[in-house]
């Protein structure tokens, strides 16, 4: 078995494990996968201050208000029954204050500077968003969340076969070396016709088909650019993965970057569809 062989083998384990353990909370829902995603943003908080941190340190009691924050945030108007809600301002607000004050009582720009705020302000607001929304998703139908999971899944493992069997041309190679313009497409091609199929046969079956197609389409190229992001981040920070948690696949914004950015789109397009 080549060192390839190897690799493929580890990441298919790693994946039947992950499936093992996310299927069960994904089906039961309510608290005990609103307990499991709140976890699991606190840690996709660490990696990115985690990767932050290869080139230079948060003071510490800034670091530990950013995760009480974002626990606080991802746990946010979670029991609600509309799908439809907003964050409080005066949240946010205090976000913001929080840690953009500690520049003037510091007085060190090399401790303590605005890029160092503005990170955490928008590392805490993305991941505490984005984790709410999917639990918020979920809790309001899993139906839904299920349609997201399939355009994200689909297309990420039918872009990774396709551009190992089949790929030439590179589409960002000084961002992510190994994606190939081919694996876009077929992974694209593949994750629209599934999630589409599933979308107009468990969800709603009187929306126009075309529409629905439009729509799942655009998700599915909108998640190909949230990985496309995240691995801008890391070559930005030159590091392969945000953790080692989950062998052969990284950490935990290694697996959930483009459903984060999926679920996101996805309340632009709920009222369309």
């Amino acid at each position: 078995m080549n060192c390839e062989e190897k690799k493929m083998k580890k990441r298919v384990l790693s994946a039947i494990v992950l499936i093992a353990i996310f299927v069960p909370f994904l089906i039961i829902g309510e608290l005990p996968f609103t307990i499991f995603m709140t976890a699991l943003g606190v840690m996709g908080l660490y990696e990115l201050l985690r990767v932050h941190e290869t080139r230079k340190k948060f003071p510490l009691l800034l670091k530990l208000f950013a995760f009480a924050l974002t626990i606080y945030l991802c746990l946010y108007n979670t029991g609600t029954i509309d799908f439809y809600h907003q964050f409080d301002y005066r949240v946010m607000a205090f976000v913001i204050f929080l840690f953009l004050s500690p520049m003037v009582f510091i007085h060190d720009f090399d401790t303590y500077n605005l890029s160092d705020a503005l990170f955490l302000i928008g590392s805490i607001l993305f991941i505490s968003f984005g984790f709410n929304l999917i639990i918020n998703t979920r809790n309001y139908d899993i139906s839904y969340m299920i349609y997201l999971l399939l355009i994200t899944t689909i297309t990420d493992t039918f872009a990774l076969f396709t551009g190992s069997l089949v790929g030439k041309h590179k589409l960002c190679p000084k961002i992510s070396p190994k994606k190939t313009i081919e694996g876009l497409i077929g992974g694209v091609l593949m994750g629209t016709f599934i999630a589409t199929a599933f979308y107009v046969t468990v969800i709603h079956s009187g929306t126009a088909l075309w529409l629905v197609i439009l729509c799942t389409l655009a998700l599915c190229l909108i998640g190909q650019l949230g990985d496309l992001i995240f691995s801008s981040m890391k070559r930005y920070y030159d590091v392969k993965d945000f953790s080692e948690l989950i062998p052969g696949h990284g950490g935990i914004l290694d697996r959930f970057d483009s459903l984060l950015f999926v679920n996101l789109a996805f309340i632009f397009l709920l009222e369309i569809i």
